[in-house]
């Protein structure tokens, strides 16, 4: 994933950059940049922060920065923002999504005549470029960025910054979030709305799907209206939303609390504490405990000074690895007691089958696991919040794969997605005897969509049901 954050101000734009940036350092762990217009041009940097806290690595730079309009990122993947010079005029630009055709909008820009990309990203052309490139072949940025809205296959988002302000664009069916805060001296476009909450700005609106607004210091003007079908991702409540944020007026922390206690209404199983795995399933097992009165608890703790999120790093052996030292074990409130676990999702089920053999070796008698959603049975082809190079490394299609063989039609796993199906039963004990789980039970899809309380058309689930 990627998240992304600009300023626009009638007075010096930095700090709040600065900070802004810094809050989104959940979406990422590989580069950040910052880029700031001012009475000078332009002036950005970019930077590794692989080893390195964002505002560690940033804060040498922040006396080199002058100006009232920036932007910047933290990254998964590719460097950003970049700086372009084009007949359009110079501006920075910096992306969140995911682009499924990307050889093809190459192919495309080399038959407009481009010659060559500078950017390298991952062993191949940078996004934020390619993007930029489309946006060049129009007259002007507006109509660029419609076209970006046409072509790409996935999703795109958009910050682009120029003299005249921040272009802000969501991308076409709303799958991440662009919203606007602002206070008395100027206005800032953000992913995640908790990053403005300490910066003294207030919430002013959700960009709509495919919306596109100027914003100034002075106002923010619509340039293109909303398109009126939405396909919001639900792992941003679920998964990787940061607690504090509210998408489409609904909080993280408030629905997951709700997921929780939804839940339960199906459970009856009888344990001697419910916990979450740290960060993101602590908030489903609190709503869990509320309703059923079964005590929470933390039988383990995350060491939060140093460890990213498990899923960041691009090899596996190094997820898992991180996944077993970050987590330590509370041995009182382990040893012969029957746990319940929830966490946010199972993937690929390595990580959760470890912590539970943890909690077995530090003494544990009974370790019963209630992921806050459905099976995945299908990887995104909308975001890169995953890095699983393929649907075969999913426990659930492996599993399937193991019982109907390697070629499983979409209709056979929307049977299996069922969870009235005796598929879908047959599926999950599977799961719990390879995981060595005592018992699994999944959030339902229409639980989990009653939990977000957004209409279901509105929210996309395809990672669940292959439906688009």
């Amino acid at each position: 994933m990627s998240g992304f954050f600009g300023v626009a101000s009638k007075e010096s734009c930095v700090l709040d950059l600065f900070f802004g940036i810094d809050y989104h350092s959940h979406l990422g762990t590989r580069r950040a940049g910052m880029a700031v217009w001012g009475a000078n041009g332009f002036s950005r940097a970019i930077h590794n922060i692989e080893n390195t806290p964002f505002r560690t690595k940033f804060d040498k730079d922040l006396d080199s920065f002058e100006g009232k309009i920036g932007i910047g990122c933290i990254s998964d993947y590719e460097s950003q923002p970049l700086l372009l010079h084009s007949h359009l005029g110079s501006f920075a630009i910096t992306t969140v999504g995911r682009i499924n055709n990307l050889e093809g909008l190459k192919a495309h820009c080399f038959e407009k005549g481009m010659t060559h990309f500078q950017e390298m990203s991952v062993g191949g052309v940078n996004p934020t470029e390619l993007i930029g490139a489309l946006i060049n072949q129009k007259n002007s940025i507006v109509e660029g960025l419609k076209s970006v809205q046409d072509l790409v296959d996935g999703s795109m988002s958009v910050l682009l910054m120029n003299k005249d302000g921040i272009y802000a664009m969501r991308d076409k069916a709303g799958r991440t979030p662009v919203i606007v805060g602002q206070k008395d001296n100027g206005y800032c476009v953000t992913f995640e709305s908790s990053a403005f909450l300490n910066l003294g700005y207030t919430h002013m609106k959700d960009l709509g799907p495919g919306e596109i607004d100027l914003i100034t210091p002075k106002e923010v003007q619509v340039l293109q209206k909303p398109y009126t079908q939405k396909k919001v991702c639900s792992f941003l409540w679920v998964y990787y939303g940061y607690p504090t944020s509210t998408y489409e007026g609904v909080n993280v922390e408030t629905m997951r609390n709700r997921c929780g206690k939804i839940l339960a209404a199906r459970d009856d199983v009888e344990v001697d504490s419910v916990a979450g795995v740290p960060d993101s399933g602590i908030a489903h097992a609190i709503g869990y405990s509320n309703v059923t009165g079964i005590p929470f608890s933390r039988p383990f703790i995350k060491y939060t000074p140093t460890w990213p999120r498990s899923f960041m790093p691009t090899s596996q052996a190094q997820r898992n690895m991180i996944a077993k030292m970050k987590l330590i074990p509370v041995a009182d409130l382990i040893k012969d007691k029957k746990l319940l676990l929830i966490d946010d999702s199972i993937v690929r089920g390595t990580q959760l089958g470890e912590t539970t053999e943890f909690l077995y070796e530090s003494g544990a008698k009974e370790v019963h696991v209630r992921p806050a959603c459905p099976p995945i049975m299908f990887g995104c082809k909308y975001l890169n919040f995953s890095r699983s190079n393929s649907e075969r490394e999913l426990i659930t299609r492996r599993v399937i794969e193991e019982m109907e063989g390697e070629d499983v039609s979409v209709e056979t796993l929307r049977t299996y997605a069922d969870p009235d199906s005796p598929e879908y039963a047959t599926m999950c004990e599977k799961i719990r005897e390879k995981l060595n789980f005592t018992s699994l039970r999944y959030h339902r899809l229409d639980d989990m969509i009653e939990s977000i309380g957004i209409d279901e058309c509105e929210l996309c689930t395809y990672c669940w049901n292959g439906k688009e």
